[in-house]
């Protein structure tokens, strides 16, 4: 049998592709959309009123999350979600003069990674899991230069790895041999692949975020800080208002604030005493619920969509007038 006899052969025996009843036509879907789960305002704050956890909620424990004193005295599957940004382990400060900042504004106290960055990575992660309920995620943030430390710790736990999600912002520090660095990674990682709550609440969501960096002149701050709109993003998509948000490296208290103007629970720890002035004259200026958004309101109405996908939009005129 010749190689074309073969081929043919293999072909005919190949199922054939069942036709879609209906011609696809883009935006239908996109306009049908409706978010997972949703809770008006006022549920969203009956539910974060009523929630009761297992320890003092909406707290900041300024020492370490490793240490005896850390996580080891949290109890068993009391967090929802955990976001964690930690050291970058590259001897960074923040006043460094290749950044656009005046150093005066960046807080003292920064307390960089000095032992073997693997065994930190390994130290941490590994305590994560006995804190999870089945339902909760974990969002980790990185650099590239120790993503594979923080991988091969995962790779000893029993965390499951979802998606690596890449947040694109729109800056990085000028190089002449290589490419600019311009991205973070972000790991979204659950404790049961089966059970952990995920509200899709954007029909299309993309593994590549880009959400620019944005400057604050004249603000007191940590070494970096995250936009709010990543972790808000991270929240809307993998907790319920009322739930508790956990953060081992609460840096500029971004988690806490995302987490209170979202009608969730917050707790934490944080190494830099120096902090915690920063961190509560940022809380003082959110109150509970604050930018809190039905999500239907978060996602393109109508009228957007049709203008995005003319062909959706002849479909409904035709059906309309049949």
């Amino acid at each position: 049998m010749t190689k074309s006899e073969i081929k043919n052969k293999a072909k005919n025996k190949s199922p054939k592709k069942k036709k879609r009843k209906n011609p696809y036509i883009p935006g239908i879907a996109a306009l049908k959309f409706k978010p997972t789960y949703d809770w008006d305002v006022n549920t969203a704050k009956t539910l974060y009123d009523g929630f009761k956890h297992p320890f003092n909620k909406d707290q900041i424990i300024y020492s370490d999350c490793i240490s005896g004193s850390g996580m080891d005295q949290m109890p068993d599957s009391s967090v929802d979600l955990i976001i964690a940004d930690p050291p970058f382990g590259i001897k960074f400060t923040g006043k460094e003069n290749f950044y656009n900042r005046k150093s005066e504004y960046v807080a003292n106290g920064y307390g960089e990674v000095n032992e073997n960055y693997g065994e930190f990575s390994e130290a941490w992660i590994s305590k994560l899991p006995r804190i999870m309920k089945d339902t909760s995620s974990v969002f980790i943030f990185s650099g590239w230069t120790n993503l594979n430390d923080i991988l091969n710790a995962v790779a000893k736990t029993d965390l499951a790895l979802i998606n690596h999600i890449i947040w694109k912002y729109q800056f990085g520090v000028f190089t002449k041999r290589k490419f600019v660095s311009s991205h973070y990674h972000l790991l979204f990682l659950v404790k049961n692949r089966k059970k952990y709550f995920f509200n899709k609440i954007e029909h299309y969501p993309e593994d590549v975020w880009i959400i620019p960096r944005k400057f604050q002149p004249g603000e007191r701050k940590n070494s970096t800080k995250l936009p709010e709109e990543v972790v808000s993003r991270c929240i809307h998509f993998c907790s319920e208002p009322g739930g508790l948000v956990f953060d081992p490296f609460m840096g500029n208290g971004t988690t806490a604030k995302c987490a209170r103007a979202n009608f969730r629970h917050y707790f934490g720890f944080e190494i830099n005493h120096d902090m915690k002035d920063v961190i509560e004259a940022n809380l003082e200026q959110i109150n509970p619920g604050q930018t809190y958004k039905h999500h239907i309101t978060m996602i393109p109405n109508k009228e957007e969509l049709l203008k995005k996908y003319p062909a959706a939009k002849k479909k409904l005129f035709d059906e309309k007038n049949q």
